[in-house]
């Protein structure tokens, strides 16, 4: 029997649906938000792109990704959740979620679209992404988007800490002040102490015209480092 593209998208959309442990109430709500503007143009037969799932879902994400971290880290400052969010919300992580349930393989392309590589571009596989949590939360609710989400969201937040923990704090408070257009840190010995063999060295941090920590260590290196540490805490930019 002979099947055209669209039987064998709406059967590929199918197996997905059971793939994603999602059993829709609507299943045209799962082809809109996997049909871009580019299918449309070439379907007129369709009959809504997916950018207003996408608008929807955007918000949804922002709401249960913020959700579930004030869940889970209760005691973590605002400033650290917004950064958390920030990451996880991003469009190359939203990417890895899509490619994560192999979401490239029956997104509905337009023919250049998808012989461009579509499927694998991840601000394309983001928007996506989001469409599918926008028709996720209008067929199934909330509850199930946070069901859907939250083993994304552990896995993914844990990789993002240690990736933090594991940067060199000195570089991490470069790379913010620089963000900000407060040029370079730069790292002043303020006193040392102790006997030559075993001496001490107390350096502060300065940014600007600004100290923003200090710290002690047995060689100007080590003390410079714990400056810099300290002073991401005073800046609230440690996780």
């Amino acid at each position: 029997m002979e099947h055209n593209q669209g039987d064998i998208k709406q059967v590929t959309q199918q197996e997905f649906a059971e793939q994603l442990r999602i059993d829709f109430t609507d299943p045209l709500i799962l082809t809109r938000a996997l049909t871009h503007r580019s299918y449309l143009n070439e379907h007129p037969e369709a009959l809504e792109d997916n950018e207003r799932l996408e608008f929807l879902g955007d918000a949804v994400l922002d709401f249960v990704v913020g959700a579930w971290l004030y869940h889970r880290f209760p005691e973590m400052p605002e400033g650290n959740l917004t950064r958390l969010r920030s990451a996880l919300v991003r469009t190359e992580n939203l990417a890895r979620f899509a490619n994560s349930v192999d979401l490239g393989e029956v997104m509905l392309l337009g023919h250049g679209e998808s012989e461009g590589g579509g499927r694998e571009r991840p601000a394309l596989l983001c928007a996506t992404f989001e469409a599918l949590i926008g028709a996720i939360f209008i067929d199934q609710g909330i509850d199930v988007v946070q069901e859907f989400i939250s083993p994304m969201l552990e896995s993914a937040t844990q990789q993002i800490i240690n990736s933090n923990k594991d940067k060199d704090p000195k570089s991490t408070l470069q790379e913010w002040a620089q963000s900000q257009g407060l040029g370079t840190p730069y790292y002043k010995t303020v006193s040392s102490f102790g006997p030559d063999h075993a001496k001490s060295f107390e350096v502060e941090v300065h940014i600007g015209n600004t100290a923003y920590g200090s710290g002690i260590g047995r060689s100007k290196q080590s003390a410079a480092k714990l400056a810099a540490e300290e002073a991401l805490e005073e800046l609230n930019l440690l996780y």
